[in-house]
Parts: structure tokens; sequence; C-alpha cells
């Protein structure tokens, strides 16, 4: 996973979008950085308000979408 923006983003912010990208929800987030669940929604709604980009990065074809790289029938 890239996430891509993130220098527009404060420490904190970073933080919990780190973890909400990965699947936490915002109590576990909250739990863990010891902040209130409702800290957690008010700097994931200013992350997506400065426009952060998730990008999920895959090596190889693990997910077997592309068939066979020489396979060039339908690929326009």
């Amino acid at each position: 996973m890239e996430i891509r923006g993130l220098e527009k983003l404060s420490f904190r912010e970073r933080q919990v979008v780190a973890l909400k990208e990965t699947g936490y929800g915002n109590e576990a987030v909250a739990t863990r950085l010891g902040i209130g669940s409702s800290t957690v929604a008010t700097l994931l709604s200013r992350a997506r308000s400065k426009g952060y980009q998730v990008v999920l990065v895959i090596e190889g074809d693990p997910l077997g979408v592309f068939g066979d790289v020489d396979d060039e029938e339908g690929a326009e």
C-alpha cells in the first residue's frame, strides 16, 4: 500500500490515515494512539479534505487478472 499526498498531512493525521487504511476501526485507532474516537474522526476528515490517495501496489500478477503476458489477444 502506498499513501500519496502524505506531505500535506500533519503527523497525527498520517498516523490515523495509516491505521484506518489498513483496516482499524475508529475505536481501535483511538485506543492505539491514546486519543478519543471523535478526535480520530476529526483527524480523518481533515486528512480527506487535504486529498490524500491510497494506492495498492501489487508485484507480479498474484490475482491472476492479466493472464499470460504473451497473450496479446483481447488486449485492445
